[in-house]
């Protein structure tokens, strides 16, 4: 009995014991996060930003340990900027520790985001430890958009469909154009007379008749002379179409705008020389536009007779804008018409100092492998070489300070050649893809250039800079038709500016550079224009006055 009880005392601490190891056993350990370990989309590590990637792709995401395959659809997102998600499938490779994510029918020129959150689980149970996020943006669908057809029928085609704008849409009271194409009543007294211009080319061209062509401009003329509201002979920028009341500008800018009166007058100039018939209303309507042209009192916009002029005059704020007119911009007519006056000239001395800043205007650079004469870094803005050449002819011109053929070639090439070399990087831009000048933007209006590049293309840059860069103007006028057509051409051409690196298409058309894209087509294709302008005596004789050389002078 001794025996056995001594057996159940050796037992009782061993069972004691035991009881203990079951009560302070640690919990089992929490399962071991996992990380992102690499990315490939189509092949190809570029960081987590893609640019032009195909419609079908392939996206592989590995990480640092086997997944939980049940997990992976749920915590995968893929969707576009307007809140539509692609189809896609996935996959697993490296033993399950990558994720194949196969995308299909992925829309053209758009941005995608990809992310994996962090509910993504790892075969032993542990969580991602950060989302991985990736943005694609899909490649242009370089299908045609709309039938080949030869280049000249291709040109004829964006002169009658761009001429609507100041045709059909033209307002239905003053016959002027509007700003733009949601500005109601609001007419642009700039962007109608390039509107003017191209009314002539079209009647030249037979898409209007020449009736027609000189009733509207009857129309327009009446309005400006009987209705519109002048200072001393200037127009303001903008005004009521209906009324000819001011519209401002800007809150002191509620009177003549002279620089919008210059544009006016190119047209109306234009104009009288082509209707140019012995009969009475062809008479009546040069004497009219005489009447409009003889009653700008240019001198008086040099303040007081300094020898500069100045841009803006306001009945209620006076000259508190004090902007000078000088420097190379869009502005060398305005100086060509105030010395072209008859009744109301400036001198050299206005020309020499105000716009030529006594030689400070010339630059001299070499940007982008060409030497720019005159004028900004890198160019400035394509309108440059625009806005005043839609009439005043750069071929053979020179004066003291450049010789323009030279000028606003260098301008157009620096733009172009900018545009190929692509230092931002944005996606899009390319040799057949180019064309920085004022356009609007996202949320907004800009000029952009070489020193302002914000991704944004606006056609009427290259398009109207075909007699300056043939070749290179009539690839992206093909490129901006035949490619991008489905998303930039409307029921008046050309929409004004779109951006393929940061998806965005205009759906506005503007007046300033709608007119452009018909006129200068027009000059490139036969010198209409030009050579109706320069047929002005007064020009003539005021160009040589500053001091211009050229064969149609």
């Amino acid at each position: 009995m001794k025996k056995i009880k001594i057996l159940a005392l050796i037992a009782i601490p061993v069972f004691l014991t035991s009881c203990g190891k079951q009560h302070n056993q640690p919990a089992p350990p929490a399962p071991v996060s996992f990380s992102f370990s690499g990315l490939k989309v189509n092949g190809s590590y570029n960081g987590f930003s893609y640019k032009g990637v195909p419609a079908n792709s392939i996206v592989k995401i590995s990480f640092s340990a086997p997944l939980n395959i049940s997990t992976a659809t749920g915590s995968l997102s893929v969707s576009s900027g307007n809140g539509t998600s692609p189809g896609f499938v996935t996959s697993f490779e490296n033993k399950d520790s990558t994720l194949v994510i196969t995308l299909s029918a992925l829309q053209p020129i758009t941005q995608y985001n990809l992310t994996v959150a962090p509910s993504l689980k790892s075969v032993s149970g542990g969580a991602l430890q950060t989302a991985v996020s990736l943005q694609l943006l899909t490649a242009i669908d370089t299908s045609d958009k709309f039938p080949q057809i030869s280049d000249n029928a291709l040109l004829d085609l964006v002169q009658q469909q761009t001429l609507k704008y100041f045709w059909d849409f033209g307002h239905p009271v003053s016959g002027l154009a509007r700003e733009r194409n949601t500005s109601g009543d609001v007419v642009t007294i700039g962007g109608s007379g390039f509107g003017i211009m191209a009314i002539v080319a079209a009647s030249n061209r037979g898409f209007i008749s020449h009736a027609d062509a000189l009733a509207r401009l009857q129309k327009i003329v009446g309005f400006l002379k009987n209705t519109a509201q002048t200072y001393h002979g200037a127009f303001p920028h903008w005004m009521n179409g209906a009324t000819g009341a001011v519209v401002p500008f800007s809150p002191q800018d509620d009177g003549a705008d002279l620089v919008e009166t210059s544009y006016l007058m190119e047209g109306l100039l234009t104009a009288r020389q082509y209707f140019n018939a012995a009969g009475t209303d062809e008479s009546n309507l040069r004497n009219d536009i005489n009447t409009l042209w003889n009653n700008v009192d240019w001198n008086w916009f040099t303040q007081n007779g300094q020898n500069t002029l100045y841009w803006h005059w306001s009945p209620n704020f006076g000259w508190s804008a004090n902007q000078q007119i000088n420097g190379w911009n869009e502005a060398l007519i305005t100086y060509v018409l105030a010395a072209s006056s008859t009744t109301h000239p400036i001198s050299k001395a206005v020309y020499d100092n105000g716009w030529a800043l006594n030689g400070q205007i010339k630059n001299g650079g070499n940007f982008y492998g060409v030497t720019l004469p005159l004028g900004p870094t890198g160019g400035g803005p394509l309108f440059f070489a625009h806005y005043s050449f839609l009439g005043i002819n750069p071929n053979g011109l020179s004066d003291a300070y450049a010789s323009y053929d030279v000028q606003n070639q260098a301008d157009a090439h620096i733009n172009f050649n900018y545009c190929v070399a692509n230092p931002r990087n944005y996606y899009g831009y390319s040799s057949q893809c180019w064309g920085l000048t004022a356009s609007d933007i996202a949320n907004g209006y800009t000029a952009s250039s070489p020193t302002n590049d914000v991704g944004v293309i606006a056609p009427t840059a290259a398009i109207a800079s075909l007699p300056y860069t043939p070749q290179q103007s009539m690839s992206a006028l093909r490129f901006f038709y035949y490619k991008l057509g489905d998303k930039l051409w409307g029921q008046y051409g050309f929409y004004d500016a779109f951006n393929l690196d940061n998806p965005w298409f205009a759906t506005s058309d503007l007046a300033i550079d709608e007119g452009p894209i018909v006129d200068m087509i027009e000059n490139y294709r036969s010198g209409l224009l030009w050579n109706l302008f320069m047929s002005c005596p007064e020009i003539k004789t005021g160009m040589k006055g500053l001091g211009f050389q050229s064969p149609n002078l």
